[in-house]
């Protein structure tokens, strides 16, 4: 340490302690050493403390005063500006005053402004205000005697229509003035105004100030002059009243304490010569008594010293070698501090406490990984992406190379076999791309007990193997791999094996080449403690990769796989999961009878499981209701009954899992004879309708609120569709993001599909493209269906009179209407079904009757009737006269049912237009007919 010690201060000033006693107490031993320390100062003062008041008291008199000139000239500045600003102000008001520009057009200008010009005068606190003509001439002056008289200096910019200011000299007076020319209607310059203050009276002005500022110096004078009387005083504490020669005597002293110190002190000067060296820096360095003024070239102190002393450079705490020390070496430059220019070196000896401090460092960086890879490992939940980070935690700052297998099992998610003796390697990670250890993907075996790795899969603990060359086992199980790994210089290893809950999962191996120090027993403690953490990642990773593929399995099970085969619409549909887990979104297409077609499209609120066990469940009612042929608004009544009693069968563990069962639902029936569309929702985004000539629009449908709530009405809405026209149906994952606004997702979506004339397969991919899900949270469902018509050909309607009689004439119509459409061999069964049904709706039923035969993919056949009551089917017994009328419907038709619609219902059956007859009907006809 260099500086003034404890030591030395106490010895210097206790003999000093009270003044009136020094010479009495200093011994004649110490003055015939120190004879100088009487002599006294050439300028008379024996106090440095009094020498540094002196120099701090004219310091602060030269600012005080170079302050107070500045404050000076600052006042005076800051008056002219004032005047100029004021002379301007005032001169701009009276040049723009509304009188001004007429009053000099006048015969006599000087009787009208005069008056006005020293009012203006007054009001404003200028000296003067004067009315000029575009000559100079004045109009109006203070001073009387003046009128009429040619102002002196130049007026030319005025003239010219430019107001100024400027500090005028001449007669009749010294001023500060601004000219501003007057200007009339037409912005010509009709005269000048000028206004001023005359310099004495800002002269006066700062007079009256001088004694503030004056004030102010003495009292900053005062101030500054008793604080360095302060300093003094505290100057003269700390030193004791020490003069000159008694802080030389202090520095002897400090001269002892510099070669008693446990610290070696080195000053070098400028031309590179050892100007001093205490005893420890001789000891630590091996000096020759005779070092001083030899350069240190000269004193073989190791080339890297050397050259640190040579350069000047500034350093801390650097390490070199000297002998069998290592000596940390702190350099700083003289310069700052006076003395011949050089550097100063400290030295000290670090040999012990850097072997303390090197192992405390690897403590430290060990904690410090370990916390890394607590925030690196599992950020995923995929298990061969845990694996990858344990490898790239480890690497380089533990292991040069990291290899992680694990099993088969585990990478599946399945729960890990203990007895399997093979792993897949499933991470490669090293300084090098090219380590002579097998792939990612290669199969590891365990056939040799003696290898460290099968030992630490059986023992459950770290195997430390620090020399592989000697390591036989290892060698014998892959004799050609073990040597290319030795000739690339792979040496040490640690194999852990990576359990949780106390059962294998894989296997972790850590390598070190002969470049690195081998592994010991306090790396393999880190090895395992490393392990444990990824262990816990990798188990958490597999248990959810197995509860996805679950969830993902159901939820494919549960979504349609295929469509349906249907004439009235072309379907296509995209579903994109979600990144986060499986979601609840659903669609279907499902054909009805009369060639209409239902779209349906859900979304259940959450993810997991059970949203896609309620999305299956909802998926299923909806497919039941629809076969009932229920309105869009009474089948998401029904749908809203369900999710109610589902909440309502929830126990409180599914509550805290899954506190509400959310949906939202679109159904959409679509008629291909009639071209209209049905829709009603359910909390659920309106649909795009796309229109081959009005474009993109979405239908405003009424509020409704999503399934679950309960007791609020659904409704719906028709919409009248053209053939080729596109109906878009989506969850709301496609127009949400958390980014942007849901405004912004519609109309990216209308400007997808907006183009004309694509195919609903050419409409999915231009809206994944243009809208495609970053990290999405939640899964998306696209249906896009593009509309057709039943050709007007293809439909025969006939009203039907309430008389029996008309049958017979319907059915006659009906079978000519087949001929036409070249269905000849249908015409048996068309006539027999149309005929049991028209005769049940005249029998049993109520006025309007109609009857409808629809050419299609099959051929329907409905009769309507206003009747709510509906048939049912039952077979007719031996003994009755009649009650097979539907028997026959049912047998002869591939489908038939009844749907209400507004003023009655319809009953329809479709069927086969070849006219076919399964040869069970046509025996349970023939059957029929013995019995009548």
């Amino acid at each position: 340490m260099i500086g003034r010690s404890r030591r030395s201060r106490l010895t210097a000033v206790r003999p000093l302690s009270r003044r009136g006693s020094r010479d009495q107490r200093e011994r004649p031993a110490d003055r015939q050493r120190r004879p100088h320390s009487r002599r006294p100062h050439p300028l008379g003062v024996q106090s440095l403390a009094t020498q540094v008041f002196l120099l701090q008291a004219i310091v602060v008199i030269l600012v005080v005063i170079a302050a107070s000139v500045a404050l000076v000239l600052q006042a005076r500045n800051d008056s002219l500006d004032d005047a100029e600003n004021r002379s301007l102000a005032a001169a701009e008001t009276f040049a723009h005053a509304p009188g001004t520009a007429p009053a000099l057009k006048s015969p006599n200008p000087s009787a009208i402004l005069q008056p006005a010009a020293d009012e203006a005068q007054r009001g404003a606190g200028v000296d003067f205000i004067s009315v000029l003509s575009l000559d100079g001439v004045r109009y109006t002056d203070p001073e009387a005697p003046l009128v009429g008289e040619r102002v002196e200096g130049d007026i030319s910019r005025a003239v010219a229509g430019e107001a100024f200011t400027e500090t005028f000299e001449g007669a009749p007076r010294e001023a500060v003035r601004a000219v501003v020319p007057v200007t009339d209607a037409d912005r010509r310059v009709v005269g000048l105004v000028t206004a001023g203050m005359q310099v004495a009276s800002i002269g006066e002005l700062l007079d009256w100030q001088m004694p503030v500022m004056l004030a102010s110096v003495a009292g900053a004078l005062a101030l500054a002059t008793g604080g360095a009387a302060l300093v003094s005083r505290r100057l003269r504490r700390q030193t004791h009243g020490l003069g000159p020669a008694e802080m030389t005597r202090m520095y002897e002293h400090h001269d002892a304490v510099l070669h008693a110190v446990r610290e070696g002190v080195l000053i070098v000067g400028g031309d590179g010569r050892l100007v001093l060296a205490n005893d420890e820096a001789r000891r630590l360095l091996d000096l020759p008594p005779d070092a001083e003024r030899k350069p240190v070239s000269e004193m073989n102190l190791g080339a890297g010293m050397t050259q640190l002393l040579v350069s000047g450079e500034e350093v801390s705490d650097q390490v070199f070698l000297s002998g069998d020390r290592l000596l940390a070496v702190n350099t700083r430059p003289t310069a700052p501090y006076g003395g011949v220019p050089g550097v100063v070196a400290s030295l000290r000896d670090t040999t012990e406490l850097r072997a303390l401090s090197g192992r405390a460092e690897i403590a430290r960086e060990r904690l410090t990984l370990l916390y890394e890879a607590g925030m690196r490992i599992g950020t995923t939940l995929n298990v061969q992406r845990t694996a990858e980070e344990l490898a790239e935690v480890a690497v380089p700052r533990f292991a040069e190379f990291t290899t992680v297998e694990l099993l088969d099992h585990v990478l599946r998610g399945e729960e890990p076999n203990s007895a399997a003796t093979e792993m897949r390697r499933t991470a490669l990670h090293g300084i090098r791309d090219d380590p002579p250890l097998q792939p990612v993907g290669d199969v590891i075996r365990f056939v040799i007990p003696a290898t460290p790795m099968a030992t630490a899969m059986n023992s459950g603990r770290a195997v430390l193997a620090r020399d592989l060359t000697t390591l036989q086992g290892w060698r014998s199980q892959d004799q050609e791999g073990a040597h290319q790994a030795l000739e690339y210089g792979i040496r040490s290893l640690i194999t852990v094996p990576l359990q949780a809950r106390g059962v294998v999962l894989g296997m972790a191996n850590f390598w070190r080449t002969e470049v690195q120090p081998r592994f010991d027993e306090d790396d393999a403690s880190f090895a395992e403690e490393l392990a444990a953490r990824a262990a816990v990642a990798i188990d958490n990773a597999r248990r959810f990769t197995r509860e996805h593929a679950m969830a993902v399995t159901l939820q494919r099970s549960l979504l349609p796989r295929d469509l349906p085969q249907q004439d009235a619409l072309e379907v296509a549909w995209r579903y994109l999961p979600a990144q986060a887990g499986v979601g609840g979104d659903w669609f279907d297409v499902i054909p009805l009878p009369g060639f209409r077609v239902a779209l349906v499209v859900g979304d259940v609120v959450g993810h997991g499981m059970y949203a896609a066990a309620t999305m299956g469940r909802l998926r299923t009612a909806v497919l039941n209701f629809s076969s009932l042929d229920l309105p869009p608004a009474d089948l998401l009544a029904h749908l809203d009954d369900l999710v109610i009693r589902i909440d309502a069968d929830q126990t409180a563990e599914d509550h805290e899992r899954a506190p509400v069962t959310g949906a939202t639902c679109l159904y959409a029936v679509y008629d291909s004879v009639s071209g209209r569309c049905t829709l009603a929702h359910a909390g659920h985004p309106p649909p795009a309708l796309v229109d081959p000539v009005s474009g993109v629009t979405y239908p405003e449908m009424p509020v409704s609120p999503p399934l679950g709530i309960g007791g609020h009405p659904f409704e719906e809405i028709e919409v009248d569709l053209a053939e080729g026209s596109r109906l878009v149906l989506f969850t709301d994952g496609l127009i949400e993001d958390r980014r942007r606004d849901i405004d912004e997702g519609f109309e990216r979506l209308r400007a997808a599909i907006a183009p004309p004339g694509l195919t609903p397969e050419e409409t999915c991919l231009a809206v994944t493209n243009a809208m495609p899900p970053s990290q999405s949270s939640d899964d998306i469902a696209l249906l896009v269906a593009r509309t057709r018509l039943l050709p007007a050909e293809n439909v025969a309607v006939w009203d039907v009179p309430f008389d029996v009689a008309e049958v017979s004439r319907v059915r006659a119509e009906a079978t000519r209407r087949l001929v036409d459409w070249g269905l000849e061999e249908s015409s048996f069964v068309t006539e027999l079904v149309l005929s049991e049904l028209l005769t049940n709706a005249l029998r049993y039923g109520t006025e309007p009757v109609r009857a409808r035969l629809l050419n299609g993919r099959t051929l329907v056949c409905e009769v309507s009737d206003g009747s709510s009551t509906s048939p049912h089917l039952r077979r007719a017994a031996t003994t009755d006269e009649g009650g097979r009328g539907l028997f026959l419907v049912a047998q002869f038709s591939q489908r038939w049912g009844t749907r209400y619609v507004t003023g009655g219902k319809v009953i329809w059956a479709e069927l086969a237009p070849e006219g076919e007859l399964a040869e069970e009907s046509a025996m349970m006809m023939f059957d029929d007919e013995l019995a009548w």
